[in-house]
């Protein structure tokens, strides 16, 4: 269900404008005209995931609007024309998102960037680290706002505990002087573990000392910030790197993902399992690859088109998700996958791969209004000892025998198993 966002402008051309933001972001939005609006608004529907609220509305000229939305307990965003100094130390004296001036087309592509972010924060966590109460308070209550998920540690070590039992951590804010184990020595530890792409490191201190600054960055730190710091400077600092981290994600998902059916691409399955293949072997955990290649997939296009064809792949690869969540699993190119697959023993890895064929072959496929049956050839080695790429040649090499011998079929390199 689409987030709810209360629009609060007396200007239409820029509630307009707010609503369309907001739309493309898929809120559902309902936009308020004046201060009686509001208060109308808010006593019948109290569910609203944010608010943008225009500073001087007819009824309510100096800001009357931020308190009362945010005794609704709704999250608010300011936008105003005023750009005095009054003005704006009394909006950052409210617990409001941010505000944003409107000055330029810049003001709205900044609250699009907020919009998006309030949403998308809800899976990020930040750890900030500080032996001070009140500095650490200060900072979890800013993180808030913006819907971060937040930890808190009161030095270097509980830090570190901290980020080994929480994947989700993608940033720390740490202070620099603190018992036990100080900022610096942290951020030393922590570059150690996670790498810049992983992980965001933000130092900070009270100190005046200059070369803190300096002290941080080349111990790893992507950022520093002295207290006491703008709140407004901080969500720029933070948003920054929030940001820069999801490219890099992106990045990272386009380099080592499939387009169409979000399995791992050929380059990612084999540097992947390589690395798997290794401790399984090292472990003696009963192991098979297989390669795995849909049957006449060309009569598929040649009647359905390519559209239809990307829908029996999409398809298939949520059967193969179904019966592989614990494997890894690719799409090699085309109609081929493979699979790489961990079990009890050679009947556990032979029984999950005939179940997925037997699975496939009864189900229908829908493309178009048009029920489609499926089948598929496999050809696997099981418990191998071999390099992976000679791994992959003897997978291969059963796949060609079980299309040979008939298709809609399973193959074991070694053995011709029924």
């Amino acid at each position: 269900m689409a987030e709810k966002l209360l629009v609060i402008e007396d200007s239409k051309p820029i509630a307009n404008v707010i609503r369309q933001i907001a739309k493309a972001l898929n809120y559902q939005v309902t936009v308020a005209t004046t201060l009686a609006d509001v208060e109308r608004i808010l006593q019948t529907e109290q569910d609203f995931f944010a608010a943008t609220i225009d500073y001087a509305l007819p009824d309510a000229p100096n800001g009357e609007a931020i308190q009362c939305v945010l005794s609704y307990g709704v999250p608010g965003v300011v936008l105003t024309g005023k750009m005095d100094e009054t003005t704006r130390q009394r909006i950052l004296s409210m617990p409001v998102i941010d505000y944003i001036p409107k000055e330029n087309s810049q003001a709205f592509l900044y609250l699009k960037r907020i919009l998006h972010w309030q949403k998308t924060n809800r899976e990020v966590g930040v750890l900030v680290v500080d032996d001070s109460s009140a500095a650490r308070n200060h900072m979890v209550e800013l993180l808030k706002r913006r819907n971060f998920i937040v930890h808190v540690a009161n030095n270097g070590k509980q830090a570190l505990e901290i980020m080994s039992q929480n994947q989700h951590i993608s940033m720390v804010i740490t202070d620099l002087e603190m018992p036990e184990m100080d900022g610096i020595a942290l951020t030393n530890a922590l570059r150690k573990i996670y790498s810049r792409d992983e992980l965001s490191i933000i130092g900070i201190s009270g100190a005046n000392n200059g070369m803190h600054s300096a002290r941080f960055i080349k111990n790893g730190a992507d950022d520093f910030l002295r207290k006491p710091f703008c709140p407004e400077e901080f969500y720029c600092r933070i948003t920054q790197h929030i940001e820069n981290l999801s490219n890099i994600a992106k990045i990272q998902q386009v380099a080592d993902f499939d387009y169409l059916t979000k399995l791992a691409n050929r380059h990612a399955f084999f540097e992947d399992a390589e690395h798997r293949v290794s401790q399984y072997t090292s472990k003696n955990i009963p192991f098979c690859l297989a390669m795995i290649n849909l049957d006449y997939f060309r009569k598929v296009n040649d009647n359905y088109g390519y559209d239809g064809g990307d829908q029996v792949l999409t398809m298939v690869a949520e059967f193969l998700r179904k019966h592989f969540s614990s494997g890894l699993i690719g799409r090699l190119g085309g109609e081929e996958f493979s699979v790489l697959l961990a079990g009890r023993d050679e009947d556990f890895l032979y029984g999950k791969l005939d179940d997925f064929r037997r699975d496939l072959a009864v189900s229908s496929i829908d493309v178009d209004n048009h029920q489609l049956t499926l089948t598929a050839s496999i050809g696997a080695v099981i418990n191998s000892q071999e390099s992976l790429s000679r791994q992959l040649y003897l997978a291969d090499s059963a796949l060609h025998v079980a299309k040979e011998n008939g298709r809609n079929q399973l193959y074991v390199s070694g053995a011709a198993l029924d």
